[in-house]
């Protein structure tokens, strides 16, 4: 698509609304003057008389006496719509030159300008009121994928690390390769492929890019834990599964993913010895259900707030070696918004976090079964 051409500037809508006033105000006028004008000649005689020494006066000196003094207050009025017009006209506009100011100031790259129009709540005060809310979500939206952008780029950076890291082992040691070795290297390869994979098609989530499918929660779960068991057994963490199997709307990928940042957040932050993490599945209300409790230290309400935020530990204690980056419930909120879900938090009141998740179902196989078997009757 061509970029628009800039054209000449034409007259400006003040000037347009001011000659439209005074315009009208002059039509006005000289309409009201027709009447009087018709209504005096229908009582004017065509000619001057005199009669019983008094003298009425014909349409000629009508005329010289109308006339002039008509043209006069045309020409006031004109002045006056003129001068009232442009008055009025820029008050009327001032709403629309304090967006354009403001639209200026956004295609500048100051998100943060709003309109903040007062006054009574008219067609303008809408219009604006409106303008504020759209670039209230486009902030929104700016910083969500800013934070995204910089969440991405930090999850990636641990697999990437561990491959470079047992590439050197390697390459000082070409002997000591094993089948065990290689096999783990491609195993946390194929992890951060996948990963990038997963993350992009996120970042078209807003387009719903990625495909929806029959996901069971409770074996991405199960996927999960088999991958961070030592992780929980080197740090005395026991973790209990439960519920039934569900079915929920997504992407494999990414809500693989929710499963594990949720589970190794459980894990990380949880009691130093005799840990414990339970992770239940389950349907009701029509959504599916994910839930991962854990023991841990006492989380306060405010704190549970700003845990989805980005760098965000809990207990804003001190980052150990193995304790991440604080991205983990970022990731899972922005994976969670991309799915139509909703992801909530809570204390545990003993100390520790529950972290829920509810997803969309997905549609029932024997429902689809009937719909094309009743399509096909048909």
């Amino acid at each position: 698509m061509q970029p628009r051409q800039n054209s000449a500037r034409g007259a400006s809508a003040r000037l347009r609304l001011t000659l439209s006033y005074a315009g009208f105000l002059l039509v006005t006028g000289a309409l009201l003057l027709a009447v009087v004008w018709a209504f005096l000649l229908r009582y004017v005689p065509p000619d001057a008389i005199w009669n019983n020494h008094e003298f009425f006066p014909g349409r000629d000196d009508l005329i010289r006496a109308f006339v002039p003094r008509a043209l006069l207050v045309l020409a006031l009025l004109l002045l006056v719509g003129l001068v009232g017009g442009w008055i009025l006209a820029g008050r009327m506009l001032a709403p629309l030159e304090r967006m354009t100011k403001v639209t200026r100031q956004v295609s500048a790259g100051t998100l943060g300008a709003r309109i903040r129009l007062e006054g009574a709540p008219d067609e303008f005060r809408e219009l604006a009121d409106a303008f504020d809310a759209m670039l209230d979500r486009l902030e929104a939206h700016v910083a969500e994928q800013e934070r995204f952008a910089a969440n991405a780029s930090h999850e990636l950076r641990t697999p990437l690390a561990i491959t470079q890291t047992m590439l050197e082992v390697a390459r000082k040691d070409p002997s000591g390769v094993s089948p065990e070795f290689v096999d783990r290297l491609w195993t946390v390869n194929a992890r951060a492929v996948e990963l990038t994979e997963a993350l992009l098609l996120l970042g078209r989530s807003g387009r719903r890019g990625f495909t929806h499918e029959a996901v069971d929660l409770s074996l991405l779960v199960e996927e999960a834990v088999e991958t961070l068991l030592p992780r929980a057994e080197s740090r005395k963490v026991t973790i209990e599964v439960a519920g039934d199997p569900v079915l929920a709307s997504g992407s494999p990928a990414l809500l693989l993913q929710v499963a594990s940042n949720l589970i190794l957040n459980s894990i990380l932050h949880n009691l130093p010895a005799s840990g414990n993490s339970t992770i239940t599945t389950w349907e009701a209300g029509g959504r599916a259900l994910l839930s991962v409790e854990n023991t841990g230290p006492r989380v306060s309400e405010g704190l549970v707030e700003t845990l989805t935020e980005p760098f965000q530990r809990g207990n804003e204690r001190t980052r150990a070696d193995d304790s991440g980056v604080g991205l983990g419930l970022a990731i899972v909120q922005s994976i969670i918004q991309a799915h139509d879900g909703t992801l909530t938090l809570r204390a545990r009141p003993g100390g520790g976090l529950v972290a829920s998740i509810a997803l969309p179902l997905a549609p029932s196989p024997v429902a689809g079964l009937l719909g094309e078997r009743h399509d096909g009757e048909g």
